[in-house]
């Protein structure tokens, strides 16, 4: 317990300091440190070997997103230079190599293109969403929760995930209203959507997790687990959020 609080202070100091500073380089090179361990996390997940190029690719996708109008369209291309290489060296390249630069490349993308185009308030706002989902379903689920909501995480219930949901929904709605020019309407869809999706994004991280027959994705957290443990929940979320946001 003690390491889980002492890891817990220095992460909420750390992005305390990333959202004051709010400069660009700082995110991008927060964001990319975070990226890089969530890609060697991701390849225990996948099962994949622990190969240089994995890294290499990686860091390179990062380095040049900040010259790429919309950063995301560098998997695209990816993929295209993949499915090249996959014809070309079928039996050298499998198909799931391909599996990091979808998860968990899209979300950290996401977030870099969240945070260019709106600010520091969106990853902000975001925080407080997800945060707030995760943090009161635990403590409705542990007050009343009896249905299990799905398998894939057996500890997870039906009651505590509404109550996650119900309440990050009000408060996602009620800092909207201090922070941006939404409309109230507008407002209540974007946090419940939002919330709904950081429940799908923990238990997408559970399921890959049981798949490849671990408790958690690394150990770099004394008391949480690994990156990938921690910002499970911003990861589908922060891809919907930039998709509404665009719309």
């Amino acid at each position: 317990m003690r390491d889980r609080i002492v890891t817990g202070i220095v992460l909420s100091g750390i992005l305390l300091f990333v959202g004051v500073v709010d400069s660009f380089f700082l995110t991008w090179l927060f964001l990319g440190i975070v990226y890089l361990i969530s890609i060697y996390e991701s390849l225990k997940l996948y099962k994949l070997p622990l190969e240089a190029n994995f890294y290499t690719v990686s860091l390179l996708l990062w380095v040049v997103a900040p010259f790429i109008q919309n950063s995301i369209y560098l998997v695209l291309l990816i993929g295209a230079i993949f499915l090249g290489l996959l014809a070309y060296f079928p039996k050298k390249i499998r198909e799931v190599y391909f599996l990091p630069y979808l998860y968990p490349t899209v979300p950290f993308l996401s977030l870099l293109e969240l945070y260019r185009n709106f600010g520091m308030e969106i990853l902000a706002w975001l925080l407080v969403v997800v945060s707030s989902t995760d943090t009161m379903a635990y403590f409705v689920g542990r007050a009343i929760g009896k249905t299990q909501f799905s398998p894939t995480s057996p500890k997870k219930t039906l009651e505590g995930v509404a109550g996650g949901v119900v309440s990050a929904t009000a408060i996602g709605t009620l800092l909207g209203l201090l922070i941006f020019d939404f409309g109230l309407l507008y407002l209540l869809f974007l946090s419940l959507t939002i919330s709904i999706f950081a429940v799908f994004g923990d238990l997408f991280e559970s399921y890959l997790k049981r798949k490849a027959n671990i408790k958690d994705s690394g150990n770099i957290l004394p008391g949480h687990g690994g990156i990938l443990d921690r910002v499970d929940g911003y990861m589908l979320s922060s891809m919907v959020l930039l998709a509404i946001l665009n719309w």
